[in-house]
């Protein structure tokens, strides 16, 4: 039951977050669905054909599109809400991401995945539909943005899922640390600035 609302949340935030960027990109009512659909069911799709789950539940039961799509609906009329954004997507894509990223380890591990494959699966869950996204948008994907941290924080959710199962630990413990930790992580990467080292810069002719 809390795996379906985590998911649920997930698709949520992650179709508003997307249909934002349509809003921004100043797309039709078409386009501003199709991206709130693609990002709000990308990485569950992702996940889905990773863990051998076909056809994916996105595509075979109608809850996550149709949350997707009204989540669309409501991003479409009442975007002026919003006072600012793009901050608001960063904001909708960190609270989705940490779900996702949680969601998707837990699902891994009911299905006997290993600890690895678990965390693995979390951060292709939580980063798949961003990347939709920004990649439909003609953006460089957050992902691969070197101002702030992305994969990390959803590797550190889905780590906590699999601490929380490998030790006996009440998993709703660990679906609510890894969220939190994921989405802490993230808001704190982009207050402070926090980042990966990047490659010393190669002197021309040096």
């Amino acid at each position: 039951m809390l795996q379906d609302v985590l998911n649920y949340a997930g698709v949520a935030v992650f179709a508003c977050s997307g249909a934002l960027v349509g809003v921004r990109k100043d797309f039709d009512l078409w386009g501003i669905l199709s991206m709130g659909a693609a990002t709000g069911v990308g990485g569950g799709i992702v996940r889905d054909l990773l863990l051998g789950i076909t056809p994916p539940t996105s595509v075979q039961h109608w809850p996550n599109l149709t949350i997707a799509v009204v989540a669309g609906l409501i991003t479409f009329f009442f975007h002026p809400a919003f006072r600012a954004l793009f901050p608001a997507v960063l904001m909708l894509d960190a609270v989705g991401m940490g779900v996702f990223a949680v969601s998707g380890a837990l699902l891994a591990l009911e299905r006997d995945s290993s600890s690895m494959a678990a965390v693995l699966i979390g951060i292709t869950t939580a980063v798949g539909g961003g990347v939709i996204r920004d990649v439909l948008a003609g953006e460089v994907p957050l992902l691969l943005r070197p101002a702030d941290l992305y994969a990390v924080p959803a590797m550190c959710g889905a780590l906590a899922v699999v601490i929380a199962d490998g030790t006996g630990l009440p998993i709703w413990t660990g679906l609510v640390a890894g969220a939190t930790l994921a989405f802490l992580l993230r808001v704190g990467s982009l207050r402070f600035r926090w980042r990966l080292p990047m490659a010393p810069t190669r002197r021309v002719g040096g």
